[in-house]
């Protein structure tokens, strides 16, 4: 059972109305006499602390390429590892990958589950929606005013399957349509048909549209970011080259951005980029029809980034790298950032000093916890096989 009072409750109450707020919410709880006399309950005291945000960050464009931090929750009885994704904000890939010695579907009660809310910003301009498709996330940048810091807001996706890649470069959004209508390509068409599986000529708004409650339309024709009727699937390679998004997600992108906002898709399974005095790396798979030669790209990457200006900021420029952990980083990609110039560190070393947190819906979660329409697990397992299997 997921435990939604702590930051969901009070939200609206003590949040709403300040200190008096909480007190008056406190109270209400407690009741007159106790609240006043109850000596608090050491548990209740030793409890840990309600996990950061893991959509929403600012950082200083000219500092730092690195945001967010990873935390590490206990799952419950009832848990999964595609539930606790949904509930941070995360994808099916990027929590298995965190977790690799975990069953996705049973990973048993009191079982340390880490959870990869520290992100590398992709190597990109920082304006409009950026989409890593090795990450399969998605980057929104709004415009930020002169002196501030800059505001990023970041979500899982899903992309297409191998047999219908999503695109890379550079497009726009060109429409924003609620409740859309989804009409189906031929080539589409004639996939269904042949699983058995006939489709109408359109497919209205509804609980059967793939496409969800909101599409943000692209340039490239057959193309777009919308929602899903298969929350799931998001973190997986399973749409027919589209962008797939949790409702949760599209609904707040959808009304942030306008047309014209700029869109650039980049497949970028390693990424490297500073933050304090560390220099960060966060790998993950390479998709299965990427044939570049990734060592060849990591070096000049790796050149790159220690050239920029911002490579020259404080004791940057003498750091050293350690070798065995960037090995140890790239060799067992976990979708983490790790700050590979950390000296004597270990890739376990670092995940065992992450921050232990509650296992509850996070500061400003995008998710409400609503499960209607939700696909039961074995729905889901069925499903992460079949794509599995597709693309491996």
């Amino acid at each position: 059972m997921i435990k939604t009072f702590t930051w969901s409750m009070y939200r609206d109450q003590s949040f709403r109305y300040g200190a008096f707020g909480l007190l008056s919410v406190l109270f209400l709880l407690s009741g007159c006499q106790s609240f006043l006399t109850k000596t608090p309950d050491s548990s209740a005291v030793a409890a840990p602390p309600i996990p950061l945000a893991s959509h929403e960050f600012s950082f200083d464009p000219f500092r730092d390429d690195v945001i967010g931090s990873i935390q590490v929750i206990t799952a419950e009885y009832e848990d999964t590892l595609s539930d606790i994704a949904r509930r941070f904000n995360l994808g099916y890939e990027e929590i298995v990958s965190a977790n690799p010695d975990v069953d996705p579907w049973l990973p048993g009660e009191g079982t340390r589950i880490i959870i990869p809310t520290q992100f590398v910003l992709p190597d990109a301009p920082r304006e409009g929606i950026v989409i890593n498709l090795a990450a399969m996330r998605l980057f929104y940048f709004p415009e930020s005013r002169a002196g501030e810091l800059q505001k990023v807001i970041t979500h899982p996706v899903g992309i297409g399957r191998m047999q219908w890649k999503t695109p890379e470069g550079a497009t726009r959004i060109t429409a924003k349509n609620k409740n859309p209508v989804w009409i189906p390509t031929p080539s589409i068409h004639r996939e269904y048909a042949n699983n058995g599986n006939p489709l109408p000529a359109v497919v209205p708004p509804g609980p059967e549209n793939p496409m969800g409650a909101h599409v943000l339309r692209l340039a490239w024709p057959s193309y777009a970011i919308h929602g899903t009727n298969k929350p799931p699937s998001v973190g997986l390679r399973g749409s027919f080259g589209c962008i797939r998004m949790y409702p949760e997600d599209i609904a707040g992108i959808f009304n942030n951005v306008s047309v014209g906002t700029p869109v650039r898709v980049v497949n970028q399974p390693r990424l490297l980029g500073w933050r304090d005095n560390q220099l960060y790396l966060q790998t993950y798979a390479i998709l299965e029809d990427d044939k570049r030669n990734h060592d060849k790209l990591f070096s000049k990457l790796l050149t790159a980034t220690r050239s920029t200006l911002k490579s020259q900021i404080n004791a940057r420029p003498h750091i050293i790298i350690n070798e065995v952990l960037l090995n140890e980083v790239i060799h067992h990609p976990r979708a983490i950032a790790v700050p590979v110039t950390s000296q004597d560190m270990t890739l376990l070393a670092y995940f065992n000093q992450a921050k232990h947190v509650q296992n509850t819906l996070p500061m400003y979660a995008t998710w409400t916890n609503e499960m209607t329409d939700q696909l039961t697990t074995a729905e889901v397992q069925k499903m992460a096989n079949e794509e599995s299997e597709k693309i491996r």
